[in-house]
């Protein structure tokens, strides 16, 4: 090394120190900055000038050291936890939200819910009984029955609500990923471009990760890193963004609870198709694998019914056929035991032929007189229809209206003609409802907690890994303090060296 080399060593100290001092401040200065992964100045030693010739001998230090580049201490690993489990933490806490806001507006078991209307509709009736004629039980039972279908009226409008809900959040996430998508198809450029030309894009990667986590928790995206510094983002699949380029999603389908509306998928189901594809009939469907869009999308699927007409329960369509299968059920149950011999226009309850039936759940009679007579009538024909039989057998209006409030009790003589058996109580179906909308709301509230506890615990471990440690950075920060300091000494004392070598050799008796 030559005399002044000493110099060029101490220098490179000095700008490595300051490098270091550098990254220690932006770290310093991120430490509340969400998303932001800390970083590290990596150097390395440079080597001592190779010496070679037929009189080269000794050896010699190196030649100071070089900054080698700016490390980003984030994990692939543990990002992609992240990553997995917000999307499966999305699916289940949308889930569970929405069966959570579906049972709640039930208000069971409570009094104000319909299980306590249902049973003073009852009690009703066996004042009726008792009083036929009477104005004032006819007229409560009017209003309790008309009580009953509103309430059932007001809960199939809060899934119908709810519903709605889901599907204007579809929408919103959808655009929140397209722009999500858009982002890091040109966080990729930048990035594949600053990387090329030897640069630090470590605060550009964190903006990416950030956005590709937002896809992740929206639609279980998954995360391939590439060669070049870019990442693709693939959702069921296929690619929504490839190095600069971004896809986009586009929501089709039914646009209400009943399966109608705007429709260019499968009809009565909401799909997401690739933008690109909405000329084709049908439009390609992507498949969300998870997140809160694909949590929001299995609500919004159709119903599944079991032989009764109820739904399984699985999605909200599924709770409002069971609604509308009960609305049935109670009209058929009262009109059976009400108007035994079927006579036209002698029913209690009316159920509308069009739109949902537990929206068109009507009271026939209007007053108190109206509720009277068709009792009266019904015990009338009912005492034909059995003396045409051959069994003479009387059934007065106090008769009916107390079989109605057996019904209640589950006591009813009328046979349900699906079954052959006798009509169970509609207040132990209206129970079996509330019972499975519970029981479902429950699974889907312990699958989010679960989720969630998941997604806390990969986060705190990336957290662990990445984030700003200030005490850390203090020691960092007096480490490369120190080292600027020493390296500034080692100059000057090169500097003092060369001023006696240069200034003062030689010079005898001044």
């Amino acid at each position: 090394m030559s005399t002044f080399g000493g110099l060029n060593t101490a220098y490179t100290g000095l700008v490595a120190a300051r490098q270091g001092l550098d990254v220690v401040g932006q770290n310093i200065a991120n430490a509340g900055t969400e998303g932001y992964t800390r970083q590290r100045v990596t150097t390395s030693s440079v080597d001592a000038v190779t010496r070679v010739g037929l009189f080269s001998s000794g050896v010699g230090a190196g030649q100071g050291v070089s900054v080698t580049g700016i490390a980003r201490l984030g994990s692939a690993s543990l990002d992609a936890q992240v990553r997995a489990s917000a999307a499966a933490a999305g699916f289940s806490a949308v889930r569970a939200n929405s069966f959570s806001a579906v049972e709640a507006a039930t208000n069971e078991p409570g009094t104000s819910g319909l299980s306590a209307t249902l049973s003073k509709f009852w009690a009703g009736w066996q004042d009726v009984s008792n009083s036929v004629g009477d104005a004032a039980p006819a007229g409560v039972v009017l209003s309790q029955a008309n009580a009953v279908a509103g309430q059932i009226a007001s809960n199939y409008q809060a899934v119908a609500t709810e519903w709605s809900s889901q599907r204007s959040s579809v929408d919103s996430m959808i655009s929140e990923v397209n722009a999500a998508a858009t982002q890091v198809a040109g966080l990729n450029s930048q990035i594949r471009m600053t990387v090329a030309a030897g640069g630090s894009a470590n605060e550009l990667l964190d903006k990416r990760s950030a956005l590709t986590t937002t896809i992740a928790a929206l639609t279980g995206g998954v995360v391939s890193e590439q060669a070049d510094g870019t990442v693709s983002v693939f959702v069921g699949g296929n690619a929504l963004v490839s190095g600069d380029q971004a896809q986009s999603l586009t929501a089709v389908g039914a646009t209400s609870v009943t399966g109608t509306g705007a429709n260019t998928g499968t009809a009565g189901t909401v799909q997401v198709v690739w933008t690109r594809d909405l000329g084709k009939t049908p439009p390609t469907a992507v498949s969300v694998d998870g997140g809160e869009l694909a949590g929001a999308l299995s609500l919004l699927g159709p119903a599944t019914l079991d032989a009764a007409g109820k739904g399984t329960g699985s999605t909200l369509a599924d709770v409002a056929a069971t609604y509308n299968a009960f609305a049935t059920s109670l009209a058929t149950s009262v009109n059976a035991v009400f108007n035994p011999t079927s006579t036209a226009g002698g029913d209690f309850f009316g159920v509308s032929t069009t739109g949902a039936a537990a929206l068109g759940l009507s009271v026939l009679p209007k007053t108190a007189t109206d509720l009277s007579t068709a009792l009266t009538a019904a015990g009338t024909a009912a005492t034909a229809a059995a003396t045409a039989a051959g069994t003479p057998a009387v059934t007065s209006a106090g008769t009916i209206a107390d079989a109605v409030s057996q019904l209640g009790a589950g006591k009813a003589t009328a046979v349900d003609p699906a079954t052959g058996l006798p009509f169970t109580s509609p207040s132990a179906d209206w129970s079996t409802v509330v019972t499975g909308l519970a029981v479902t709301t429950k699974s889907e509230l312990q699958g989010a907690s679960l989720a969630d506890i998941t997604s806390t615990a990969a986060v705190k471990a990336q957290l662990s890994n990445a984030s700003v440690d200030l005490d850390e950075e203090n020691v960092s920060l007096l480490m490369f303090q120190h080292a600027y300091q020493g390296a500034a000494r080692v100059m000057t004392a090169v500097d003092e060296m060369l001023d006696v070598l240069i200034n003062k050799t030689g010079l005898v008796g001044r």
